[in-house]
């Protein structure tokens, strides 16, 4: 017995230990660390890291053609048949155009060797030298422009449920307030002053209201595992969201700020890279019809015996050489002309491209300000709507309450509150994605 009750411990303590293992993991995080969450933990800019690891890599590949190439040979030949070579018949007295075949060597010839190399002038491979670090200048700007683009959409989605929190609190007050009325009502029934349809109204919309609830509760819990899948985040953890918002927090410091830059932006930041890259482009193809010159070395030794023994006693014949190469590009079969006419092509598309983002950033800008605008005032609009119907509710209830009131007209504004609550949410959410994309157009998110 004493042994089961041990056991049965060995066994809760296994299991408060899992339960202590599998806990999940709380994260409050503001709207900042959020971003920084996702800038350590997304898929996205873990990939654009390794594209910048991978071009570091490519150009540590282009760099070495510029270094010494040192290899080394060896090999051991057994020539089962020696070649035969035929001399001419008459160094030994035969008749003029006879042959008298010769072998020449020795069964076993063995050599070992290392050479040398090293580019002195390649214009191709100086141009992508050059262009080392306007690659990795590209990849990095790429990386920028993933977090950015992730940045927008983490503050989007976090204030959107940021503003959750305002829409249930907006239904459980509509609901509190119906109940109440409804209470009001069934005492107003009891003692003969209304009628059972008015109770039963009432009761069908808390349960609509009540549905709604358990709705936005769903699409609250789906916001939160889409947020935690854009920031990298296990689904089993939990996510406390810090920051709250306000009408006053939407519109600071917005406008103010409106001037900008092309620069500013990562997308024409990289395209004045792949300009320069690609103009780099042009001069390597040029280069390539120029000659190009190399150093080169050589270090030899050959043995040859009548059986394998290399080891052994023996003459080993060195042979030594330096020099210099040239390699002059004479015809190629106008393929130099073509990839250089390719790249003067492909140069003139990007600075084509880089004049049309020109013109889309300013659409862009434009658009967004005007957006910003409307929805800032829409937003202040909908709140003044939104206070105004609480107001004729409330008058119109106690009208009800003293009887020169119907039903229907409360009923009325009840729908009406709900709906100026409805579009005020709306309203705050649509200013939040203005702003987001007013900062995100000037280069200032």
């Amino acid at each position: 017995m004493k042994k089961l009750r041990n056991y049965s411990l060995f066994v809760c303590c296994l299991m408060l230990f899992a339960a202590k293992t599998n806990a999940q993991k709380v994260n409050s995080f503001t709207v900042q660390q959020a971003v920084d969450y996702a800038r350590q933990n997304s898929v996205q800019v873990k990939n654009a890291l390794l594209d910048i690891a991978i071009q570091k890599q490519t150009n540590r590949d282009i760099t070495s053609i510029a270094l010494p190439q040192i290899n080394g040979t060896g090999s051991v030949t057994d020539y089962l048949e020696i070649p035969t070579t035929l001399l001419p018949g008459e160094i030994v007295g035969q008749p003029a155009g006879t042959f008298v075949p010769v072998k020449f060597g020795t069964k076993w010839t063995s050599s070992a060797g290392i050479s040398l190399s090293q580019l002195i002038f390649d214009g191709q491979v100086f141009i992508a030298l050059k262009a080392r670090n306007g690659t990795i200048d590209l990849q990095e700007t790429i990386r920028q422009i993933t977090e950015e683009n992730i940045k927008a959409n983490i503050h989007k989605i976090y204030y959107q449920l940021v503003l959750s929190k305002t829409q249930i609190n907006l239904l459980d007050a509509n609901i509190e307030r119906l109940q109440k009325l409804n209470h009001d009502v069934t005492v107003m029934y009891e003692n003969g002053f209304t009628e059972k349809v008015d109770i039963d109204k009432l009761t069908v919309q808390i349960a609509n209201l009540q549905t709604e609830k358990l709705k936005a509760q769903n699409m609250i819990k789906n916001g939160y595992a889409g947020l935690k899948l854009l920031m990298g985040m296990p689904v089993k953890d939990s996510l406390v969201l810090t920051d709250s918002l306000s009408d006053d927090q939407i519109r600071e410091s917005v406008l103010e700020s409106s001037q900008y830059k092309y620069n500013d932006r990562s997308e024409y930041r990289a395209m004045e890279l792949t300009n320069m890259l690609n103009g780099l482009n042009v001069r390597r193809y040029k280069l390539g019809q120029i000659p190009t010159f190399s150093l080169v070395g050589n270090y030899n030794v050959q043995a040859q015996r009548s059986k394998f023994d290399f080891f052994g006693k023996g003459d080993w014949f060195r042979t030594t050489y330096i020099g210099l190469q040239m390699h002059v590009p004479i015809f190629n079969g106008f393929a130099i002309k073509a990839r250089t006419q390719k790249a003067r092509l492909e140069l003139q598309k990007t600075r084509n491209e880089t004049a049309v983002l020109e013109i889309s950033i300013d659409k862009e800008v434009e658009d967004a300000r005007n957006n910003f605008v409307t929805a800032i005032a829409t937003m202040d609009f909908q709140k003044k709507n939104m206070v105004l119907a609480e107001n004729v509710y409330d008058q119109t209830k106690k009208k009800y309450e003293i009887g020169t009131g119907s039903s229907s007209e409360i009923n009325t504004a009840q729908l009406d509150l709900k709906t100026a609550q409805t579009n005020y949410i709306n309203a705050l959410y649509e200013a939040v994605v203005a702003k987001v994309d007013f900062l995100k157009a000037t280069g200032k998110l």
